[in-house]
């Protein structure tokens, strides 16, 4: 079973190299997606519905997989340890992006971005480690600050992915993030450490046996639906929101350059907030402050559907940045503290599974709502998911305020 170091804060140096292997993580995974759609046009001819219909299926692919893949993993995590599922991760992503640097149809790399979701994980691990090392009343300031390497990887990739793609080409930007993630995997190997102890397989618990270790399985269960309803409600307005910034832009030339700002915002103010809000969730109740950010949430999407400019419209994506600082982090804390160590890799693994569906759902939503209405009527249905989010939530914490009564 998973035990803590012997050094009570061996936490911290795997800490500090989680972050960095989450950050370039994050660089990884979103660099491709400026121009995955671009990149799947120059594999062949195609109509305009068919280049729409093979770029959606090459984005969804991975999340898709990962949905599946995930509970599998976090299985095989807690009968063989976190550091060997980050190691198994980083590998094949390496070797995958590699690959799709190779391909020569899309059906190859709609194969490959399968593929990706059956090597996904190292992010679940990653929290799934320090979780199980980190002390119960510093989980929330851990997971905030571990969060905050891939949201700052997740911002910079874009840039960095768009600039690489525009000096060289799309396939040797796909061979420089294979080369990331070796760099991912070796430092990994070589400075994360696990102390634990093996579980044999006619010990494993099965599905019913880790749910029954679980002194609260219905809290648990809760945060992962709001896990995947907070990751719905962030991906609604993915599809509609560079169009919308040329709508109240009024098809200005500097519509790009603004999406791009629109896009980047949450995440900055996502990097600084999530640490400060991690601490202060573990000295004033976690679940207070997710249920603060999903009444911030809630607020500030309704006034998003009635913006005039663009100014206001970053201002308050800034806001929902710090929304978000305050949700996933906390449902994090939320699940380390009430998950026993020898069953974290599982219970965050289905976590990732329903961020998954919520990744693979929100643009669906979005796309829908905004044919059959207008972007307006997307920013509008997604603040009704948060308040039935912010219902669920509060219901299912319930326990945990009346305990610190």
């Amino acid at each position: 079973m998973a035990t803590n170091s012997a050094n009570p804060n061996s936490w911290r140096k795997n800490l500090a190299v989680l972050w960095f292997g989450t950050f370039m993580a994050g660089v990884g995974f979103s660099e491709i997606m400026p121009f995955l759609s671009l990149y799947v046009d120059s594999l062949g001819n195609f109509t305009h519905d068919e280049l729409s219909l093979y770029s959606g299926l090459a984005f969804a692919a991975s999340y898709f997989v990962t949905a599946l893949a995930s509970p599998l993993w976090g299985k095989l995590a807690d009968r063989t340890g976190r550091k060997l599922m980050l190691v198994r991760a980083s590998a094949g992503m390496a070797i995958v992006f590699i690959l799709m640097g190779l391909v020569t149809n899309v059906w190859e790399l709609i194969g490959l971005r399968l593929l990706q979701g059956v090597f996904s994980g190292y992010i679940s691990n990653a929290n799934a480690l320090i979780a199980t090392q980190v002390p119960k009343r510093k989980s929330g300031q851990a997971l905030g600050t571990l969060v905050t390497g891939n949201v700052s990887g997740t911002l910079l990739g874009p840039l960095l992915g768009g600039t690489l793609a525009s000096i060289f080409t799309y396939r040797v930007t796909f061979f420089i993030t294979g080369f990331l993630f070796l760099i991912v995997f070796l430092i990994t190997t070589f400075m994360v450490h696990e102390d634990f102890q093996p579980v044999l397989k006619s010990k494993m618990l099965n599905t019913k046996d880790v749910i029954g270790e679980l002194s609260n399985a219905k809290l648990v269960f809760g945060m992962f639906v709001t896990t995947m309803i907070i990751q719905a409600a962030n991906n609604s307005i993915v599809p509609i929101l560079a169009l919308y910034v040329r709508q109240i832009m009024h098809n200005s030339p500097a519509t790009t350059f603004y999406s791009g700002i629109v896009a980047a915002v949450p995440g900055i103010a996502t990097l600084f907030a999530a640490p400060l809000l991690g601490r202060l969730g573990d000295r004033l109740g976690t679940d207070k402050i997710l249920i603060a950010g999903l009444i911030l949430a809630m607020v500030v999407y309704v006034p998003m559907a009635f913006v005039t400019n663009v100014w206001q419209l970053i201002a308050l994506r800034f806001l929902i940045g710090i929304s978000n600082a305050s949700m996933l982090p906390a449902v994090q804390a939320i699940l380390a503290k009430n998950t026993p160590p020898h069953v974290t890799g599982r219970v965050f693994s289905w976590n990732q599974s329903f961020q998954a569906m919520g990744n693979v759902a929100g643009p669906m939503i979005g796309s829908v709502v905004s044919s059959e209405f207008d972007y307006a009527g997307v920013f509008i249905s997604t603040a009704l998911l948060v308040v039935v989010n912010l219902t669920m939530v509060y219901f299912n914490t319930r326990a945990m305020r009346k305990a610190r009564v």
